[in-house]
């Protein structure tokens, strides 16, 4: 059975639905942390293997999986666009398309991690834009194979990123899930 928090009854996000694979913390941070700065993947490797019959149950083969844009700069500091690797290896787990370059990030936002709660939805906004040749091949592919768009980040925190480009995708008639490999936890 799927929940709404109660942000989420009174403020509707702009995804039909959000899932996550893990919660945040102890190894599985200690793996997101040593891919994001060490460049070390093989533990998120293990733990896109290790979901694969829960990949399989909510991605289908039909279904295309798109990155939310990474600052350009920050791309070429490290080399790695981590949403694009992750929709890479699910994409091979899962047997279905993935793009990166659908959506593309404009102008230069601080970043988000940086940023308490209310600051990151405002940092994001008109921070995201759909790249018109990568749309309509897309949304031609969505509909000859019926299949889902699945907008994919690493770390769900706040929800902000996910939701501001989840609406670019929306104000263009596309119907959007989102996926994380992992998600944070509100402390009580």
């Amino acid at each position: 059975m799927t929940r709404q928090c109660g942000h989420c009854i009174d403020h509707s996000p702009p995804q039909i639905e959000t899932h996550s694979l893990f919660t945040y913390e102890k190894a599985v941070r200690a793996a997101i942390l040593g891919w994001k700065l060490q460049q070390n993947d093989a533990a998120i490797d293990w733990l896109v293997c290790v979901s694969g019959s829960r990949l399989s149950m909510l991605i289908q083969p039909e279904d295309m999986l798109v990155a939310v844009p990474m600052p350009l700069q920050r791309m070429r500091q490290t080399g790695i666009h981590h949403a694009a690797d992750l929709c890479r290896k699910m994409a091979v787990q899962v047997g279905c398309a993935w793009e990166w370059q659908l959506l593309e990030r404009k102008g230069y936002q601080p970043r988000q991690s940086r940023l308490r709660a209310r600051e990151r939805k405002k940092n994001l906004c008109h921070a995201f834009a759909l790249n018109d040749d990568y749309g309509h091949r897309v949304q031609a592919y969505v509909q000859q194979s019926g299949g889902r768009i699945w907008l994919v980040d690493d770390i769900i925190t706040t929800g902000a990123t996910i939701a501001a480009s989840a609406k670019v995708l929306q104000a263009r008639g596309m119907d959007v899930y989102a996926f994380s490999l992992a998600r944070t936890l509100k402390k009580p």
